[in-house]
């Protein structure tokens, strides 16, 4: 089973990006489960969600403590959360950044895998918003292999509509992009 804590902020879809996730894994035949943790947040404040994604039913009911991968789809978060709590051994941090690898972890001290997407600047490119979910499912996909990319072409579609193809664009664009640290 895989594990993954998303760290976003209200408004930024980091509950549809891990619903998305578990939807993905479920039509691949896998199994899947995600919900949110937040209570009194507004947009803007920073809110986790959660998926596991695994080939043997989940029984797990509790919030993920040691996830394998945290994806962090605001880059300022890094500063006010510590992202990289409770991570496995050999996990991996998904980064929303301009920044590159060596520059990330000079400035943040992390010490896991890490991998680094411009995932706003494709955003604003793609959708014409700040608004990063979709961009970074195709990072967590890259970095992780928990899925195909295409496992989330059709449930994208489906989620946004009329704005299904521009987010899927988004997603394999950010798939292409991301640089992970071997």
């Amino acid at each position: 089973m895989i594990e993954v804590r998303f760290h976003g902020r209200g408004g930024q879809g980091a509950v549809t990006s891990a619903e998305l996730t578990a939807l993905a894994a479920i039509a691949q035949g896998k199994y899947g489960q995600a919900f949110p943790s937040f209570g009194p947040e507004r947009r803007g404040a920073p809110v986790m969600a959660f998926v596991r994604v695994g080939e043997e039913p989940i029984r797990s009911r509790e919030k993920i403590y040691e996830p394998d991968v945290v994806v962090v789809l605001d880059p300022s978060l890094p500063e006010i959360v510590d992202v990289q709590s409770g991570l496995k051994e050999n996990g991996t941090v998904v980064l929303n950044t301009r920044k590159s690898i060596d520059e990330v972890r000079r400035e943040h001290g992390f010490n896991c895998r890490l991998a680094v997407v411009d995932a706003m600047s494709i955003a604003m490119d793609v959708l014409k918003v700040p608004i990063t979910n979709t961009t970074m499912l195709g990072a967590l996909i890259k970095a992780s292999g928990i899925l195909p990319l295409e496992a989330l072409h059709e449930l994208i579609k489906h989620r946004f509509g009329p704005l299904g193809d521009k987010n899927f664009e988004a997603c394999r664009r950010a798939f292409e992009e991301t640089v992970v640290e071997e």
